[in-house]
């Protein structure tokens, strides 16, 4: 809760993608702190709503142990980490407006750092697609204004 300078920024992550090409699939956020401050803040915002978090994916850790193994010396993550967790009433809402909308469960919100960018945590999600019926649609855009509020109520 300390670093509150914010800074919500789109910012530019591939060289293959244009910026609105991201934005269909996925929403990226900068934040200046440090990675364990802001993880602790995206925990807090998502078990603050009762929700419960299901699994922490320790990417960046998996990447470093497992270049190794195959001879890759890049370093790609300072630190990087995947929160897994669900709603019971949203993604109730989701499934009852189509089953095969299970495949966009759990939702998933990652925080993670680059090599040599001292104080900045990036904070991302991938998108769910509006797609079906119009309840389904409309379940689904719930979940992005579910990952959104998380997000703004952790970052600023």
């Amino acid at each position: 809760m300390l670093r509150k300078l914010v800074l919500p920024l789109m910012l530019l992550i591939s060289a293959c993608a244009t910026a609105g090409e991201r934005d269909q699939y996925m929403r990226l956020y900068t934040v200046e702190g440090s990675f364990e401050d802001v993880r602790d803040d995206i925990e807090m915002a998502i078990t603050d709503r009762g929700m419960k978090i299901n699994n922490v994916s320790h990417i960046g850790n998996m990447l470093a142990r497992t270049g190794k193994d195959i001879g890759a010396t890049r370093q790609i993550f300072g630190q990087a980490e995947a929160l897994e967790f669900c709603s019971a009433v949203v993604s109730r809402r989701m499934m009852e407006a189509d089953p095969h909308n299970i495949v966009f469960c759990p939702y998933i919100i990652y925080v993670y750092t680059l090599p040599g960018e001292k104080n900045r945590v990036y904070v991302a999600y991938r998108r769910p697609p509006a797609v079906g019926s119009p309840e389904s649609r409309a379940a689904l855009q719930a979940v992005e204004k579910l990952l959104q509020d998380i997000i703004a109520d952790a970052i600023g």
